[in-house]
């Protein structure tokens, strides 16, 4: 039996989630093991979210926000782009991979990227 692991993905509102429902209205196929958690904004996404969702079990934790210069809030991604790279470091130091973080730009009109991007999230955590 293949390994499916549990993906939290933190999507903005304004580009990234309305990507993941085009994605879904457009009848896409994409891995189904992941819970998405909408947020305002990607710089809104504190990293004791992200330390949260391990705690809680999940394998992975998929950041998306809207592209750089894109951001309904001016520098909300940029604050996100940041706080991910401190991120990184802190989770390797707790002992977990790097790669079980991704930070991803989605805008409203990229559902099939989004699908793809999961799929590819998924099979680098198997």
């Amino acid at each position: 039996m293949e390994f499916n692991p549990t993906i939290v993905a933190f999507l903005c509102n304004w580009c990234s989630y309305t990507g993941a429902d085009l994605a879904g209205t457009s009848r896409m196929k994409y891995a189904s093991n992941i819970n998405i958690i909408r947020v305002m904004c990607s710089g809104r996404v504190e990293p004791a979210f992200v330390l949260k969702a391990f705690r809680k079990g999940a394998d992975g934790v998929l950041i998306c926000g809207c592209h750089p210069g894109d951001c309904h809030y001016h520098e909300g991604n940029y604050k996100c782009l940041r706080r991910f790279h401190l991120l990184q470091r802190y989770v390797q130091q707790m002992g977990l991979e790097k790669d079980r973080i991704w930070l991803a730009w989605i805008s409203a009109s990229e559902g099939k990227n989004f699908a793809e991007l999961v799929d590819r999230f998924t099979e680098n955590i198997r």
